[in-house]
């Protein structure tokens, strides 16, 4: 059986992962702070993030990595990973699995569970296409009321729907977002239309809750 194909730099991803055996990988609401501050610390280098959604058992991301000279600027800048001397690219994937086994950690501790809190491995799927960033933004949104978390996606908090929408400063790539619905009135209008998974089948994978 071979394994997941190795994340590409510069190339777009749906990131997605689950607890094991589905259970709960978020339990109270510090919970999902925590892992948006590790997400920051991990991610941020080596990833620009366009869409994400936490739900209580899963979540849902949409990312490009980044080039090796972005991730090198990234680095060379942060006031909190300084890099001197010759540059050596951090690997996207184990940035991932750093987040995992970091957050995991925190949680056995913290609830004092032990054993694997995630599914390996994460699931990645390319998305090479522009026309699929609208559908899988709002089929990422619309994952909490999907579900049945809430009536509503737009009264779930651990989403970045809300953040897109305001002017706060954001490490979101707020921009390109509303570019791609030409605009915030736009990008709300779509999201009152419930995504046909049909259309973005390909990205969308099967029997994930």
């Amino acid at each position: 059986m071979t394994g997941p194909a190795t994340l590409q730099y510069s190339q777009y991803y749906h990131i997605y992962n689950r607890g094991n055996n589905r259970e709960n990988i978020f339990i109270e609401e510090r919970n999902y702070r925590y892992f948006l501050k590790l997400y920051a610390k991990y991610i941020g280098p080596i990833a620009d993030t366009y869409a994400y959604c936490l739900l209580r058992n899963h979540f849902h991301l949409l990312v490009r990595i980044k080039a090796v000279e972005e991730q090198e600027k990234t680095l060379r800048v942060s006031e909190t990973l300084r890099v001197s001397g010759a540059f050596t690219p951090l690997v996207p994937s184990q940035q991932f699995g750093n987040l995992f086994n970091s957050y995991a950690k925190a949680i056995n501790k913290a609830y004092q569970r032990t054993g694997s809190l995630f599914e390996h491995p994460f699931g990645r799927i390319p998305v090479t296409s522009d026309a699929y960033f609208v559908y899988l933004i709002t089929y990422i949104h619309q994952n909490p009321q999907k579900h049945g978390f809430v009536d509503d996606f737009r009264l779930w908090p651990y989403s970045s729907y809300h953040t897109i929408l305001s002017t706060k400063p954001t490490r979101l790539k707020r921009s390109e977002v509303l570019a791609w619905f030409d605009g915030p009135t736009e990008f709300q209008a779509s999201h009152q239309q419930v995504v046909n998974e049909y259309q973005i089948a390909s990205l969308v994978p099967d029997d994930f809750d």
